[in-house]
């Protein structure tokens, strides 16, 4: 009976694909956007659209003048911004309205501007100054105008009355508390104000006003929401786990509650300069984070976890420095411990610096060289240095872990930590980054309930101690893998890898152990080195051994690739070797002895059905010029298909295999006594086979067409005219042209085949 409620994926791409709305995608929704000056085209994800449609109704809407977008850090909310942006200044229910798109950071505000551009907008402009955006208003402009949110400061009342002004204010938790944000709403009274945000309001007095401010037309606070725990199901982002740093090096739990924690005016803090403030009256908590013996140590206890941790999984990490002091500091210290090149050191520069900071000064095309290198996986440096540059707005998806040397909290802390939640996926490399890691040096993570300021819901979904993948760990290894550790009876001999090959026939079966067998690699490659795996090193190795005995058995590919992680690979080659699994996958000579040679082979009839399977294809790879090697793969491979959906038995199938390779000693024998080549005797057998009169004349005369062109592989012409007269050869024999037509496609599909190997 069929379904009458269809699934939730179905009803998805259903509403998806409706004409509608694939057309309002191409149309409103693509972005072309820089970034690391290349341009990239990005197209809106449904979370955005859905806060565009959402802004720009709330905007048009007379009876109200308030919005609060909250779209957790890492989900676009850039792009959101700028397509409601535009999407209100080309509405015809706006009537010709002043969007003020206001942002907090300088290089946002280039970024922004770039980005505008690219859409074609003609009527924009940057108010750099007071003075010129008071002009701008003042004289009444109608386009997009881009601004900090400073700029207001002493702006006149009523400077303009008009209704459709529309100010989409970006990082709103920050940038209207105080006086700036009464100087704008008296500027504008009867503007509409969209604040964004990309962290949860907090439960402070600020965070309190910020709902006062744009929340107070919507029951729940939120004009369109897109929180933490969303993104990390959509992958739009990835979970972040923490680790505490050995206690010695943690800050003392009564100094960092003193100087930081318990303070009135850290709560909720929005900004990291506000934070700079507050830390520069912390002298106890920055004397001991800079002492010189705790630099050395964590240091070294960085270089160490890079080199054992992170360095293998291939990714790249932050260590942040209270201040650009202590970063100077790191970088001497970790360059003790690394080659110097793996690391920099990003901070903003003074003309009054000291010697030491002026040592690490970036005239700013170098800073873009090392921003740009930093985010490519296969170029140096492999950590940067910072305390404030960089951890706002910076996006490099290569970026894994995170040393937090540097007390944050509330709003600067999850801006902060949120730089190593971007996804990050590989194909060619096999990887894909499975979520973020902080190591805390301060000891925040500690006291996670005071450190954010946020409902305890979204404080779960934010950050989890690694301890919660160790007992993963341990759960699938004492429920999951047992199930195939008992497939292991003999220390691997040959009967036990006929009991995996015969096991694991079923592609299905196949594909759900590959799946299982990858979460726990990857959990270990996460975990180790860590003394709580040592009761676990034994089965995981021969959890591994089984897997690599699977894959090569059944793997389609004779490209060499990245079986394991990179410690695993060495976990395994330490041991696998042993277990005595290297004859799966051993390629045998077809030749005249390779029917006697099987016959007489130790192990079961299975690893024989793989071994001939893949030695034939490796035999038509070493002759791919020899159409009737690649149809004799691809016959083999059939056999194969055959014997895994177990419409064969693997006698049959192993039966099947050596005629096959009976037939090609035979084929042999009357290629040589008639002096043909591969291609020309491929040709002559199909013509035979087809009842063809004067079969050899006519593939000889074939032979010779190929000679006149023999460049057909790389030439259009070429290769219609050679195929005309392959086709005239045959056709001068028979007047069956869909049978002469039949076998001049095989023919091609073969070379064509036999090319691509």
């Amino acid at each position: 009976m069929e379904n009458p409620f269809p699934s939730r994926l179905e009803a998805k791409v259903k509403s998806f694909c409706a004409i509608p709305q694939l057309l309002a995608f191409l149309k409103d929704y693509i972005v072309f956007a820089e970034k690391d000056e290349e341009l990239n085209k990005y197209i809106l994800r449904q979370h955005q659209t859905g806060a565009v449609e959402a802004t720009v109704s709330r905007a048009l809407d007379p009876q109200r003048t308030r919005g609060l977008v909250w779209h957790t850090q890492g989900s676009g909310k850039t792009f959101t911004m700028i397509k409601a942006a535009e999407r209100l200044f080309r509405s015809p229910a706006a009537d010709k309205p002043t969007v003020l798109l206001m942002i907090d950071r300088n290089e946002l505000e280039d970024q922004m501007l770039k980005n505008l551009a690219a859409l074609g907008l003609s009527n924009l402009e940057h108010a750099s100054s007071i003075a010129r955006l008071n002009q701008l208003l003042r004289d009444d402009y109608r386009g997009i105008i881009v601004t900090m949110i400073h700029k207001f400061r002493d702006m006149p009342a009523d400077l303009n009355t008009r209704s459709n002004i529309y100010v989409l204010i970006d990082e709103a938790h920050r940038t209207t508390g105080g006086d700036l944000g009464n100087f704008l709403m008296a500027g504008l009274p009867n503007a509409t104000f969209l604040g964004f945000t990309g962290t949860p309001v907090d439960k402070t007095v600020y965070g309190l006003g910020t709902f006062k401010t744009f929340g107070c037309e919507d029951d729940q606070g939120y004009l369109h929401k897109y929180s933490i725990a969303d993104s990390i199901e959509d992958g739009t982002t990835l979970p972040l786990y923490y680790q505490l740093a050995p206690n010695e090096m943690l800050v003392p739990h009564e100094t960092l509650d003193k100087e930081f924690l318990s303070l009135a005016e850290a709560e909720g803090v929005a900004d990291i300069e506000e934070l700079n403030k507050i830390l520069e009256r912390a002298v106890n908590l920055k004397n001991f984070l800079k002492g010189k013996e705790r630099i050395q140590k964590v240091a070294q206890f960085v270089a160490k976890h890079y080199r054992e941790n992170v360095g293998p999984l291939g990714y790249k990490a932050f260590l942040v420095g209270v201040d650009r002091e202590a970063c100077a500091h790191y970088k001497h210290a970790l360059d003790q411990f690394l080659p110097p090149e793996y690391s920099e050191v990003v901070y903003t520069g003074s003309n009054n610096d000291s010697r030491l900071l002026k040592e690490f000064h970036l005239d700013p095309k170098k800073e873009r060289q090392i921003r740009k290198r930093f985010g490519k996986l296969d170029q140096q440096p492999k950590i940067l240095i910072v305390t404030e540059k960089l951890l706002t707005g910076f996006d490099a998806p290569v970026l894994y872990a995170m040393y937090l040397d540097k007390p944050m909290r509330d709003h600067t802390l999850l801006q902060a930590i949120a730089r190593v939640n971007r996804p990050y996926e590989n194909e060619a490399q096999e990887m894909v980054k499975p979520h973020g890691f902080v190591l805390d040096f301060i000891g925040i993570f500690d006291k996670l309930e005071k450190a954010l300021a946020f409902d305890s819901d979204e404080i779960n979904a934010i950050v989890k101690d690694l301890k919660l993948l160790k007992v993963l760990f341990r759960n699938k290894m004492e429920s999951r893998a047992p199930v195939y550790l008992g497939l292991i009876e003999r220390n691997f001999n040959d009967q036990d890898v006929d009991t995996l090959i015969e096991h694991f026939r079923d592609p299905e079966r196949r594909k759900a152990f590959f799946k299982e067998y990858k979460e726990v690699e990857m959990l270990y490659e996460i975990i180790s080195p860590d003394a709580f795996l040592r009761p676990y090193i034994d089965d995981y190795r021969t959890l591994s051994a089984i897997y690599q005995v699977v894959r090569k058995a059944y793997t389609r590919t004779m490209m060499v690739d990245r079986e394991f992680q990179a410690k695993t690979s060495h976990l395994v080659q330490q041991q696998v070797g042993s277990y005595g699994v290297g004859v799966l996958g051993e390629i045998v000579a077809i030749n005249g002895n390779t029917i006697e040679l099987i016959k007489n082979k130790s192990g079961g009839d299975g690893s024989k059905v793989i071994n001939l399977v893949k030695s034939i294809e490796k035999l038509a790879e070493e002759s791919s010029d020899d159409p009737y090697l690649i149809a004799m793969a691809k016959r083999a491979r059939a056999v194969q298909e055959d014997f895994e959906n177990r419409q064969t038995s693997t006698a049959e199938a192993l039966a099947e295999l050596l005629r096959e390779v009976e037939s090609n000693e035979t084929r042999k024998r009357v290629q040589a006594e008639k002096s043909f080549d591969g291609l020309t005797y491929f040709v002559y057998r199909r013509l035979l086979d087809a009842k063809i009169q004067n079969a050899e004349a006519v593939s000889r005369k074939i032979r010779k067409a190929f000679t006149e062109f023999p460049n057909w592989q790389r030439s259009e012409n070429a290769i219609r005219e050679l195929r005309k007269q392959v086709t005239f050869a045959i056709f001068a024999e028979t007047d069956n042209l869909d049978q002469v037509t039949a076998m001049v496609d095989e023919l091609f599909t073969l070379l064509e085949k036999a090319n691509r190997i």
